[in-house]
């Protein structure tokens, strides 16, 4: 069943001042796609001259997708720049840690070499390799992450200079002051005209398989028939988790869901704009703050599709962004936004934020979004802005001073939807249950 229709005498006046406001962010989506994609080229040079210094490591040119999504966002969170390594990753032994338990549904693992097989003799080298003790009769040693990253960063210091060196990249476009080395990434600024691009630079070890704990997720509601199975069964790659551990990462496949529910008609990725440019200008006072991430409010969209699977819930702007504002919402006053392929990890946990005062400034503007949509000082005229209908806010229950508002029958409403959804995976339900459950302390400690 679809959402309830907004009402239209609160909308008619909003209409007009939404879409100007998401006309004024396509308009800058080319340019931003551009100033990405120079910036991604320089890099691209840059690793190509790695890729001939040490041909473990490898250029991936495969990276439409994370144009796509820089184009869709206002803020500046660093963009990955991920690093395949050449190496046969289904003949490495896949070792869990001892004595831990995974964190936060994240998978954590060793890099083993084997004993027997060969072809992964590059990788024995000191340089990225620890060997085992001779007792280990399996294993012949571990890939180490630190390692490996401390070795990139000396051949993209030596290819940066090299590139500078021979004209292959504009002047001042790239430094190699600028490259800081973190405990799982490495930091570098790219120049793009007049804006400056902050990559992350990831080694990365492809997979062919996925893993375990995506094999029990079924086809969901409001994604194309037969999509969210077919990304899902795509390779779960690693990624440095600590100075010894890998971990798996999913950052290439949510990014391919973002991109079906592109395909899908209806205003789900101009919200999902929408609110990530507030977030940047208001919500964050344009980046000084610490606040909400472009992948906060992804996983927000993502959910909210599932709980809003109708075309009609997203065929209206304004009622597309409520529907992700009333999710956003939840998850603040709840303390808990589930990955939405690791529901058991909590997004918000540990992430040191206020999500008080964050939830006081999302509310605001869900109460009287005017102020935040103004392009400039003169987009409203003289007259005083329009505030939110009364029968909108009805809808919403907004909170206000009234903290009974999670124990309002909406969201009751919002929690049947949910147990409905002929989905098999649990851990799944459960998560979304824990959301959208009663509660009568707004903003509560998790229980």
């Amino acid at each position: 069943m679809p959402a309830p229709a907004l009402p239209t005498s609160a909308m008619a006046v909003q209409v007009p001042l939404w879409h100007h406001y998401l006309q004024a962010i396509r308009s800058r989506e080319a340019p931003r796609a551009q100033d990405f994609q120079r910036a991604e080229n320089v890099l691209l040079t840059v690793l190509e001259r790695v890729h001939a210094l040490d041909p473990r490591f490898i250029v991936d040119y495969s990276r439409g997708l994370e144009a796509f999504q820089f184009a869709l966002r206002s803020s500046e969170d660093p963009m990955d720049m991920e690093v395949p390594l050449w190496v046969d990753a289904e003949a490495l032994l896949i070792e869990e840690p001892e004595a831990t338990q995974p964190e936060d549904g994240l998978e954590l693992c060793h890099l083993g070499v084997p004993r027997e097989g060969t072809g992964l003799e590059r990788w024995t080298t000191e340089d990225t390799f620890t060997a085992s003790s001779e007792g280990d009769a399996k294993c012949r040693g571990h890939i180490v992450p630190s390692k490996v990253l401390c070795v990139l960063k000396d051949l993209l210091v030596a290819a940066i200079v090299h590139c500078k060196h021979h004209s292959l990249i504009a002047p001042g476009s790239l430094n190699a002051a600028s490259l800081r080395e973190e405990q799982l990434h490495l930091s570098l600024l790219v120049s793009s005209g007049w804006r400056t691009i902050s990559f992350h630079v990831v080694p990365v070890v492809r997979r062919k398989l996925g893993a375990p704990a995506l094999e029990g997720v079924q086809q969901m509601p409001g994604f194309p028939e037969g999509s969210l199975r077919r990304i899902l069964s795509q390779g779960v790659d690693l990624v440095p988790a600590s100075t010894q551990l890998w971990r798996t990462s999913t950052d290439y496949l949510l990014t391919r869901l973002l991109g079906e529910l592109g395909s899908l008609q209806g205003h789900r990725l101009d919200s999902l704009s929408i609110l990530d440019r507030v977030n940047h200008e208001s919500w964050r006072d344009s980046g000084r703050t610490d606040g909400l991430t472009f992948g906060h409010l992804k996983m927000v969209l993502l959910w909210a599709s599932v709980l809003f699977p109708a075309p009609e819930d997203w065929a209206e702007l304004q009622g597309a962004v409520y529907r992700l504002l009333v999710v956003l919402l939840c998850c603040l006053a709840m303390r808990k936004l589930p990955h939405f392929l690791h529901p058991q990890r909590n997004l918000l946990q540990g992430s040191g934020l206020d999500l008080g005062a964050i939830y006081q400034r999302v509310e605001g503007f869900a109460s009287q979004p005017e102020a935040a949509l103004r392009i400039h000082a003169t987009h409203l005229g003289r007259s005083p802005p329009p505030r939110i209908g009364s029968g909108f806010k009805a809808l919403l229950q907004l909170p206000a001073s009234d903290p009974t508002y999670w124990a309002t029958a909406y969201f009751d409403v919002l929690l049947d939807k949910f147990q409905v959804f002929n989905i098999q995976d649990k851990d799944r339900i459960s998560a979304m249950q824990s959301i959208f459950q009663k509660t009568r302390t707004l903003g509560g400690e998790e229980s």
